[in-house]
């Protein structure tokens, strides 16, 4: 009897245990304070559950049971299954992890968007005010705010907050603004049409991040492109150089005769007449000086800049580039050559087999010169799909061999030359040969920095060659756009045997536009700046048949097949009978 009452004694001992979590847990729940009292309630508790525990199977054997066993086996399975999900959904929401199978990327951020804004220097903020949250917007400003947490976006309705509206100067709905510190830029005005677009926010970004303006000046005065919109215009690339914070002059060296100390790159699109001999030194002093110059010559025209080319190498193919392999996809004719082959090079690392085209162009020749690193931007297709016409006269294109070169032919070609440095100590040295008067000999006999001496700033995509720094021993330069000639800087050319491409229309086909932009940004020896991104657009994937196609795919499938059915059944029944 002594040992039935000692058991039941610690049976209704071990309901302590209960009893005292119940407590601690009131505890701390009605005082909002989990201090040391209701601590040691809890853990006293729990210490007395788990000995009641241990001892309550001790004494049934209830471990030894197979059973027990069993159960314990599903409750470790169980436990296992949930810290497995706990453990999936914690490293879900910690890291993001996504997948676009889509062929063109439609749902991923260009690379040159992930770059910008994944290093932002201050914080910026997208303002949308609208009352609708267009989902497309919605997860493109969420992949943007994916790639750094500086990155903030909000939709405001302008009829709940109209304070902020007004701030902004909103007057529509569905007005996209960009804000960094104080400095506020709209975006665009989306709408059930105008989504929000990458390549106009990317730009906007970068716009209100870069403090500095890159200077371009477009040659005027022999015949170019026009600036503003018209026939022929380039004003659409005009457009887009400002899209990419550069500021654009027209300029006209017969006025100036010089290069003006801030150019940063100066532009030659489309000269119908020759420069003058002091024009094209001032060209040649410009790039002798670590310029940066961009040339797009058409065929048929002779804009007397022999002289310069041959420095670096370069020869300006009287022919004219036919190409027949994407006349019947371009509808331009042959004389529009279809390139997608690029050559590897900044301005063209990302185009991959994309389109550009050429309407009327001329092709390149190329030859080695000591100290310049030539690139060829464009090719054409091989022979027969592509050669140099010499009879332009001649309404039917056809290849003589006796006058025509066969393809592929180069279209475009980027070119760079290191500039020799100079010390100030020596300015007894003789200078470098050079057929003009050199910029960096005149710099040796005046201890004071020019008002064009600057250092390049720092690039981090790739270059042909690395921009050094300035000697701290040496004066400090004043700022401005243009490489030093007391410094190891770098010329960039671009030369392309075509204009066309550039102009309204035809600027924003294929990779045209990229093609014109991209050159203007390498040539800017700023690459911190982002390249042009180019609009995703699904491929177009139907199938288009011809009606007796179409005739054949109804009778296949309505009457073949069945027929070829019925008959499998037929011999199988016949078998088996």
């Amino acid at each position: 009897m002594k040992i039935v009452a000692k058991k039941k004694l610690w049976k209704y001992l071990f309901w302590l245990g209960p009893f005292l979590i119940t407590v601690g847990l009131t505890v701390g729940l009605v005082s909002e304070q989990w201090g040391l009292i209701p601590l040691v309630f809890l853990i006293a508790g729990i210490v007395i559950s788990g000995l009641g525990i241990i001892w309550q199977s001790y004494q049934s054997n209830w471990w030894n049971r197979r059973s027990t066993q069993a159960g314990t086996n599903a409750l470790v399975a169980t436990l296992a299954v949930l810290a497995i999900l706990g453990l999936i959904n914690f490293l879900g929401t910690r890291y993001h992890l996504r997948a676009d199978l889509t062929e063109a990327q439609l749902f991923t951020l260009a690379p040159q968007s992930r770059e910008l804004v994944s290093v932002l220097p201050q914080p910026v903020k997208v303002w949308v005010f609208d009352i609708n949250q267009n989902p497309q917007d919605r997860e493109l400003l969420e992949n943007y705010q994916r790639q750094s947490s500086k990155f903030k976006y909000e939709y405001i309705d302008p009829q709940a907050r109209p304070g902020l509206a007004e701030k902004f100067g909103v007057k529509d709905y569905g007005e996209v603004y960009l804000e960094s510190g104080d400095k506020r830029q709209l975006v665009q005005t989306v709408n059930e049409n105008e989504r929000l677009s990458e390549i106009r926010l990317t730009s906007r970004l970068q716009q209100l991040t870069n403090s500095t303006t890159a200077k371009v000046y477009l040659l005027q005065g022999h015949g170019e492109r026009q600036l503003s919109a018209g026939k022929g215009a380039i004003s659409q690339a005009v457009q887009g150089l400002g899209d990419k914070n550069f500021t654009t002059s027209p300029l006209n060296l017969g006025e100036t005769s010089k290069v003006p100390q801030d150019a940063t790159v100066v532009i030659v699109a489309g000269p119908k007449r020759g420069l003058f001999e002091g024009e094209v030194k001032a060209l040649q002093e410009y790039l002798n000086r670590g310029g940066n110059l961009l040339l797009m010559i058409d065929p048929n025209t002779d804009p007397k800049l022999n002289s310069l080319l041959q420095e670096w190498g370069v020869r300006l193919d009287n022919r004219l580039a036919v190409d027949i392999s994407g006349e019947s996809v371009v509808g331009l004719g042959p004389a529009a050559p279809l390139v997608t082959e690029y050559g590897k090079h900044p301005i063209t690392k990302d185009f991959g087999n994309g389109n550009s085209f050429y309407p009327v162009s001329r092709p390149l020749e190329i030859t080695s010169v000591p100290g310049v690193q030539a690139t060829p931007l464009l090719r054409t297709k091989p022979y027969p799909s592509s050669w140099a016409e010499s009879d332009l006269q001649s309404e039917k294109l056809e290849f003589n061999a006796d006058k025509d070169l066969k393809g592929p032919l180069t279209l475009g070609v980027a070119l760079t030359r290191k500039q020799t440095p100079k010390s100030t100590s020596t300015p007894q040295a003789s200078p470098t040969p050079s057929p003009l008067p050199s910029p960096t000999t005149q710099s040796k006999t005046n201890p004071t920095p020019s008002p064009s001496t600057k250092t390049p700033q720092a690039l981090p995509l790739p270059s042909p060659t690395t921009q050094s720094k300035a000697s701290p021993a040496s004066p400090a330069p004043t700022p401005s756009p243009t490489p030093s000639s007391q410094t190891a800087a770098e010329s960039r050319l671009v030369v392309l045997g075509n204009s066309n491409f550039a102009t309204d229309g035809l600027f924003q086909q294929q990779l045209n536009g990229d093609v014109f932009l991209n050159s203007v940004t390498w040539l800017s020896q700023q690459d911190q700046q982002p390249l042009s991104i180019r609009p995703k657009e699904p491929k177009n994937r139907r199938i288009t048949l011809t009606t007796t196609q179409a005739n054949l795919l109804i009778l296949s499938s309505l009457l073949l097949l069945p027929l070829i059915g019925f008959a499998i059944a037929v011999i199988i029944w016949w078998k088996r009978r």
